[in-house]
């Protein structure tokens, strides 16, 4: 009796065009290759770990079902990450901005704009500086994640939440003040040079 051995695709184009033929071997490697990447992604814009699982869920139904419409094959990795972002901020939209909390804009307004402190965020450790941003309310924690981590510009986080970019630049400000505040309060006053 012998063994099935998993199909090795030679390249991410045969791998995706297997996919669109709906392979079932071929869609557990899309999955597992995305898993590992985007989940942490989703982490970002969930509560909770077993939200982030639902959103990453939820992406990849829509990534199969819409696979075969992909025509430049080699373009997936950025498709694949958008449905990802765009899942997740549907997910924020279905399940808590009816609950948003609100903050007080003198929680938030601190006065953390020297150069000192973008040095901090850009040189603390990742794990660490996703945990607090988890921490920042969901309308916050949405742009910073947006704006700071994922790279989007303001004009494209204010179509993608249906916001004026005025409200994306004042939320992100807002939120990064709030977030350095958190930092300060975890100590974290001062960057490293190395």
């Amino acid at each position: 009796m012998s063994l099935l051995r998993p199909k090795k695709y030679e390249t991410l184009e045969e791998l995706v065009r297997a996919c669109q033929r709906q392979e079932g071997r071929a869609q557990t490697v899309l999955y597992e290759r995305y898993k590992s990447r985007l989940l942490g992604s989703c982490l970002r814009y969930a509560k909770t770990r077993a939200e982030a699982e639902d959103i990453f869920q939820e992406a990849f139904v829509k990534v199969f079902r819409n696979l075969p419409e992909l025509k430049e094959e080699s373009a997936i990795d950025g498709w694949v990450k958008s449905i990802v972002i765009r899942t997740a901020i549907n997910y924020y939209y279905r399940t808590t901005k009816a609950q948003e909390t609100h903050i007080s804009l003198d929680e938030c307004n601190t006065d953390l704009e020297s150069e000192e402190y973008v040095r901090i965020i850009d040189q603390i450790n990742i794990n660490v500086l996703l945990e607090i941003i988890q921490q920042l309310p969901d309308g916050y924690r949405m742009v910073v994640n947006l704006h700071m981590i994922d790279g989007y510009p303001h004009t494209e986080i204010a179509r993608m939440l249906d916001i004026s970019e005025g409200t994306s630049r004042s939320q992100y400000m807002r939120g990064r003040n709030l977030l350095l505040k958190k930092l300060q309060e975890h100590g974290i006053t001062q960057y490293e040079n190395s």
